[in-house]
């Protein structure tokens, strides 16, 4: 692995919350990219399994980006993310040898990503207010949640021009699984699916946690539009 990793700072906007689903004509095409992604990984894997550091690098260059977008939403500041993605990747790389492939190495890497700013902000101390297995379990049980699918999302009726500022402070009053789950499927598309072996709990439950992470975001901003900021 070279000494040093370049991280672009691509902080992904929130307003990539507003962005319309994948349509259902979408998913062939989705499909295919997936496809073509998760060969040329499996060449890169490879070849760095073998003792070559410069596929390494390859990889670190193509999922830069993504990391860096995910670990952002998650923590907010860009100090924090560009050291967690130089231990991100330093982790990887180090145990990139025991990697069978029994999941996609893009699922691979980004559990990685995920279970470490997890574990970095609750050292952070981020003080939890709620039990999350208490919330999945009451959300599971939810009437509006057994009506409603999750793909419904409160910040898509939202103006972009008023409530952008308002739209991160509530991101940033989630648990940090929440804003997890939020950040993944809202900002960085994943289907509920791929989140699901990320995190590696049910799809249900991922449906719960954004379920009940739109609804507290839909709180936030119905607050902000009885009282707007003149």
């Amino acid at each position: 692995m070279s000494a040093s990793i370049a991280l672009p700072m691509v902080a992904r906007r929130l307003s990539d919350l507003l962005s319309p689903p994948i349509g259902a004509n979408d998913k062939p095409k989705r499909k295919t990219m997936d496809r073509a992604r998760t060969d040329e990984d499996q060449e890169l894997v490879a070849r760095t399994q073998s003792g070559d550091a410069s596929a390494f690098d390859q990889l670190v260059v193509k999922y830069s980006p993504r990391l860096y977008g995910l670990v952002y939403n998650m923590t907010a500041n860009h100090e924090d993310t560009n050291d967690l993605l130089q231990d991100i990747f330093a982790k990887a790389y180090k145990a990139i040898r025991g990697f069978r492939g029994k999941s996609s190495f893009y699922t691979w890497i980004h559990s990685i990503a995920v279970n470490m700013t997890l574990n970095f902000l609750k050292k952070r101390g981020r003080r939890y207010h709620l039990s999350l297995d208490d919330v999945d379990a009451s959300i599971q049980n939810d009437k509006e949640f057994i009506e409603l699918t999750a793909s419904s999302s409160p910040v898509r009726e939202a103006d972009l021009s008023e409530l952008q500022k308002r739209l991160n402070e509530a991101l940033m009053k989630l648990s940090d699984e929440h804003r997890a789950v939020v950040t993944m499927f809202h900002i960085q598309g994943m289907p509920h699916a791929e989140i699901s072996k990320i995190l590696r709990v049910s799809e249900g439950t991922v449906r719960s946690r954004l379920f009940y992470a739109n609804r507290q975001l839909q709180n936030y901003l119905d607050e902000f539009r009885k009282n707007p900021v003149s």
